[in-house]
């Protein structure tokens, strides 16, 4: 897949974890139900590489789904084999060299401009800025573009509704979103009220066009 062009596209990707794998697995179908494709499961959830064979059968193979926390070649061979066609790392790790060589995209964990230098060598098709609520947020988002201008960002961690339009509007090509857009959902909660959240998310990325970054 063309993991950037979908980044750029879709603006928003849902990361997936939770301890019940048919909760999960219903979760990611119901993301997928309200037209939010950019679908990533954490492999820091429970029996991930069953939801994500299960989710891959049940989406066909045109369907973009991810394997988060990828950190190993292991992990990257694994997921690869269960049916992910793009991985996300937590850091600058083996994994990266192994999904390339693999031909499955990255979306790479970065912190620091190092990292960011180091991922590129390594041939990331992205960078997760992760923790991005603790890396200093969307000011931290606006240093790193100045050196690394034409770097495709996607913060992560910690982006709620509101947090997610503004990242969007100083320039991330993406964001990553976890518990507040799941909620409980992979752990068995309410899929009316992930519809809901859903929603909630899809405005904040209309809003982003729209946004005042000096604000």
């Amino acid at each position: 897949m063309d993991l950037l062009t979908a980044l750029r596209t879709h603006r928003i990707v849902a990361i997936v974890r939770g301890d019940d794998a048919d909760a999960a697995l219903r979760t990611v179908l119901t993301l997928a139900e309200e037209h939010f494709p950019l679908i990533e499961v954490s492999l820091s959830g429970k029996d991930t590489l069953d939801v994500i064979r299960r989710a891959r059968a049940a989406l066909g193979s045109g369907a973009p789904l991810g394997a988060g926390n990828v950190l190993t070649a292991q992990h990257a061979q694994a997921v690869r084999d269960a049916g992910a066609d793009f991985v996300v790392t937590p850091a600058v790790c083996e994994a990266v060299t192994e999904a390339k060589r693999l031909g499955l995209p990255v979306l790479a964990g970065v912190m620091t401009p190092s990292d960011i230098v180091a991922a590129q060598r390594l041939g990331a098709d992205a960078f997760k800025i992760f923790p991005a609520a603790q890396a200093g947020g969307p000011g931290y988002l606006k240093a790193l573009h100045g050196p690394f201008p034409d770097a495709p960002f996607v913060p992560a961690g910690g982006v709620d509704a509101d947090a997610a339009s503004t990242y969007l509007a100083h320039g991330a090509t993406a964001v990553g979103v976890g518990s507040p857009l799941i909620g409980d959902a992979a752990d068995g909660g309410s899929l009316d009220a992930l519809r809901e959240r859903v929603r909630a998310f899809r405005d904040a990325v209309c809003a982003s066009a729209s946004a005042d970054p000096t604000r």
